[in-house]
């Protein structure tokens, strides 16, 4: 199941971020078709969000064939095939790299001293 998080200083809006992440969830088999999703309320209670939020990402994602919600039992995910291109595969891993390098220049750790820790996770996969 996915681990939602949000980050308030990406720019990105959350009702966004959700999408998103969903999205990757399901390009990277983290969810399959069928799983059920939280609830509205308690998504929105999780992330300390507005209803609205999470409502304006699932309908969004209904709309494309993503969510199927079916009423009194909740939302799944649909049998509809995400693929994330590789452009956008780029701009996330871009966008991670940048938050990485600037939390380590912090503490004073040199992308070097980033890129040899990384190496160590070669091969493993979570």
């Amino acid at each position: 199941m996915l681990e939602f998080q949000l980050d308030p200083r990406s720019g990105v809006p959350f009702y966004r971020q959700i999408i998103d992440q969903i999205r990757f969830g399901m390009a990277t088999g983290r969810v399959k078709v069928g799983d059920q999703l939280p609830t509205v309320r308690a998504l929105a209670v999780q992330l300390k969000v507005n209803l609205n939020t999470v409502t304006k990402a699932y309908k969004e994602l209904e709309i494309q064939k993503i969510l199927e919600t079916q009423q009194g039992t909740g939302t799944f995910i649909g049998t509809v095939k995400v693929n994330v291109s590789a452009k956008e595969k780029r701009a996330k891993l871009k966008s991670i790299c940048e938050d990485y390098v600037n939390a380590a220049a912090v503490y004073g750790i040199t992308p070097k001293q980033l890129i040899d820790e990384l190496k160590k996770y070669e091969g493993e996969s979570k």
